[in-house]
């Protein structure tokens, strides 16, 4: 089952809008889905809906909406692809942490469930990065997130457990770039690395040519064994 809902900001003074799929039951836990830089589009909440299916209650909050709500992009229509780009030029992301920091206290306080985690892609890699070293997020998941070794600086503040997925060929994270995250968090005890020889930024979408189907299943393997660890 699916359904939008309304969730307030940290202050109480406004809402804004997620997309929800529920479980057939009783949610195993809980998992925040972070967007790309496309907003909450339709492979977003495919990822949701997937997350349901294995009995987690799936929440994807619109980052976006501060700037526009409802933006919902294709990575595969370059004028969308550019537009993707300028919203993400102009979008702040301590203050999309904020409003994920809202999501997990709406999930544990109206939803009841006490075990919060999240996955994020592209930006939402980064964002999920930024949620482990920023709140009480219970596990983390980031995939081909850009702009880590920027903030390795937080990786001290990370307590809870952390998986980051890296393409070596990812045209948005350098080699050197991946350097710096290994060397940077290869030894932290609460975060665990893949790099995916080849592969491209994206690899993990659900539609659109940027799939790789074998490194996708890989990784979503070990993503799903991590939340059962570490959550359900």
């Amino acid at each position: 089952m699916t359904e939008a809902a309304q969730i307030a900001t940290l202050s109480g003074n406004d809402h804004f809008t997620a997309y929800v799929a529920r479980p057939a039951g009783t949610p195993r836990a809980a998992i925040i889905v972070i967007q790309e830089i496309f907003g909450v589009n339709a492979g977003i909440r495919r990822k949701c809906d997937r997350l349901a299916e294995d009995g987690y209650l799936a929440v994807a909050p619109d980052l976006f909406s501060r700037l526009q709500p409802g933006i919902e992009l294709d990575p595969d229509v370059e004028p969308e692809f550019k537009q993707a780009l300028e919203w993400m030029g102009k979008f702040n992301q301590d203050q999309g942490i904020r409003d994920i920091e809202a999501t997990i206290h709406h999930i544990r306080r109206e939803e009841g469930v006490a075990k919060v985690g999240c996955v994020g892609y592209c930006l939402g890699g980064r964002l999920a990065y930024m949620t482990a070293a920023r709140t009480d997020v219970n596990a983390s998941v980031g995939y081909y997130g850009v702009g880590i070794d920027g903030l390795l600086g937080e990786k001290h503040a990370i307590a809870h457990p952390l998986m980051l997925h890296i393409p070596t060929e990812d045209g948005f994270v350098d080699k050197a770039t991946q350097q710096a995250m290994h060397e940077g968090l290869d030894h932290h005890p609460k975060v665990t690395l893949h790099d995916y020889e080849g592969l491209d930024h994206g690899f993990a979408t659900e539609f659109g040519k940027r799939r790789s189907e074998d490194a996708a299943n890989l990784a979503d393997s070990r993503t799903s064994a991590f939340f059962a660890e570490h959550l359900a």
